[in-house]
């Protein structure tokens, strides 16, 4: 299944640039097999690198995690196969740095190896400083952007001006698919 494009944002965010605020990301991402199953083993076994290497990113500031260090054994809608990941960042730019420039990007890129497509797996949205969203707020931004298409609540990279990196990966996948 091929996941469709990003939805179209009819009117655009006011806070596109998020001045002032951080910036919140909620995706979401279901297993193709169980944990434990040794074609999980490399993402499972990178799991913690990768989260250690955000929290050192310029830019981080927060991510959501249980008494294990992770949220994969957090539950959302419901499914066991869904992994969430919850994160707050200063700026676009670190967030950028941190999923396209960066170890993280050979996993991203590598996604469909481990989880099966999902139409819409990922919500972006401002907070203010010193704000930490809880899962079942991922959930509902989540939900806003699926039922409502990007809004100033729940958008996607598309809608933020400033999300440079993001664009350029974007054009660089789109080039290798069409070779």
């Amino acid at each position: 299944m091929t996941p469709l494009p990003a939805p179209e944002m009819k009117t655009p965010p006011p806070q596109m640039t998020g001045e002032g605020k951080h910036l919140a990301q909620f995706n979401i991402a279901r297993i193709r097999y169980p944990l434990e199953d040794p074609r999980m083993k490399e993402f499972v076994d990178n799991v913690e690198r990768i989260n250690a290497l955000a929290e050192k990113i310029e830019g981080f500031v927060w991510r959501l995690k249980d008494e294990s260090g992770h949220a994969m054994n957090m539950r959302v809608y419901d499914d066991p196969r869904i992994l969430p990941n919850l994160t707050v960042w200063e700026s676009v730019d670190g967030l950028e740095r941190f999923v396209f420039k960066t170890a993280h990007s050979r996993f991203y890129m590598r996604r469909e190896t481990w989880f099966e497509p999902l139409d819409v797996p990922l919500v972006l949205w401002w907070v203010t400083p010193g704000e930490r969203p809880s899962l079942a707020e991922g959930v509902r931004r989540l939900d806003l952007l699926k039922t409502q298409g990007p809004c100033e609540d729940a958008f996607l990279w598309g809608n933020i001006a400033t999300a440079q990196v993001w664009k350029a990966a974007r054009g660089a996948r789109a080039s290798e698919h069409a070779a």
